[in-house]
């Protein structure tokens, strides 16, 4: 059994042995909101499809980029000093699963988790609203992508009155000290926020109730929840000029162009893991004249 000297030494070799103490400068991109910045969703065109011409095209170009994700990926795995957490949020019908599917589908699935965040279970409700979030951010070596996230608790949270606006108003300020955290302990933090029209989630929604093969997508909530459209767009609009910092910055995607979308995030994933540089390590064993016996 370890005395207190011990204990200690061993918890601070194990926190400090690989932590990088800053987070990398990531570059200037596209869609990126910069901090202090009131966003007005209204002025940003959902339509969007930057300077990609047509659907073939970014199919093509998507494909090379999740061959990117892939190779940086396996460098982040290798090197054990870093990770990354992407954030998903949007509208409903926004394409969060889709966003998904089509970034991350071809990345070895060792080096990455996916967690979605429904409503709070009991236990979680008996904790602060953080909690549960805590416990699926990214270990080293690791891509994490959160499928919605702690932005649910200063969005629905406040869209639908669960909580008071002297409660949802202080988690601003936590959020951005959790990120810091994060971002201070070897997490780079990308935030998407998936800009889709009001006409477009009608017609997403329209395209479940014709197709029988969509049915399971659909709820009967939504169309309530459509109602909630403005509030849910005032809600989106503080959350992200209150919360994108340098190190954790919010993204608006167009994303009524579903393979826009895609290549707009795979894009901005690939630039940031270029500028977090992973590398293989070196081996510390003596390799040379080591022969394979047959």
């Amino acid at each position: 059994m370890m005395d207190d000297h011990h204990v200690a030494e061993a918890v601070t070799t194990t926190n400090n042995e690989s932590a990088i103490e800053e987070p990398p400068t990531l570059p200037a991109l596209p869609y990126r909101v910069a901090p202090g910045t009131r966003v007005r969703l209204d002025e940003i065109n959902p339509d969007d499809i930057g300077n990609i011409a047509t659907k073939k095209k970014a199919k093509k170009e998507l494909k090379k980029l999740v061959g990117q994700i892939t190779s940086l990926q396996e460098r982040l795995y290798a090197e054990n000093r870093q990770s990354l957490l992407v954030v998903l949020q949007a509208i409903d019908t926004g394409g969060k699963d889709g966003a998904v599917r089509g970034v991350f589908s071809g990345v070895n699935p060792e080096g990455v988790q996916v967690w979605s965040f429904k409503a709070p279970s009991v236990e979680e409700l008996e904790h602060d609203f953080l909690w549960r979030i805590h416990q699926r951010t990214p270990a080293r070596r690791m891509i994490t992508v959160f499928n919605r996230s702690h932005y649910e608790d200063v969005l629905v949270a406040r869209v639908k009155h669960l909580a008071p606006e002297a409660v949802w108003q202080k988690r601003f300020a936590t959020i951005n000290d959790f990120e810091r955290m994060l971002a201070e302990n070897g997490t780079t933090i990308l935030k998407f926020y998936l800009h889709i029209s009001r006409d477009e989630q009608k017609r997403r929604l329209q395209s479940r109730l014709d197709d029988p093969d969509k049915h399971w997508k659909f709820e009967l909530a939504d169309i309530t929840e459509r109602g909630y459209w403005d509030d849910y767009t005032v809600a989106f609009e503080d959350a992200i000029s209150r919360c994108s910092t340098d190190h954790a910055p919010w993204f608006v995607i167009p994303a009524n162009a579903k393979w826009f979308r895609n290549v707009a995030i795979a894009r901005t994933v690939v630039r940031t893991l270029e500028a977090m540089n992973p590398q293989f390590p070196q081996n510390p064993q003596n390799l040379d004249g080591i022969v394979i016996p047959d």
